[in-house]
This record gives structure tokens, sequence and C-alpha cells, in this order.
């Protein structure tokens, strides 16, 4: 059986790997997305 510090320790080490990971992700991927979004305005706005 893990103690409490233990577990804290672990979720956090985890929480923070994935957060780190998915803002570099997920930054990117907004970026594309809203550079896409601007695309479709400026191509719309041309027609």
């Amino acid at each position: 059986m893990r103690t409490k510090d233990e577990l804290n320790r672990i979720s956090q080490n985890t929480l923070e790997g994935g957060v780190s990971m998915g803002a570099g992700y997920g930054a990117g991927f907004a970026l594309i997305v809203v550079l896409f979004i601007l695309l479709i305005i400026v191509g719309a706005a041309w027609l």
C-alpha cells in the first residue's frame, strides 16, 4: 500500500507531464485552426 505522499507525488508528476505535453500540442493545433479559420474568412471576403 502506498503512502499518501507517494500517491500525491506520482499524480503531480503525471499531471505536469500531461499538461506540458498537452499545452505544446494544443497550442500548435490551435494555431493551425486559427490560421485555417482566417483563410476561410479572407477567402469568403474575396468572393
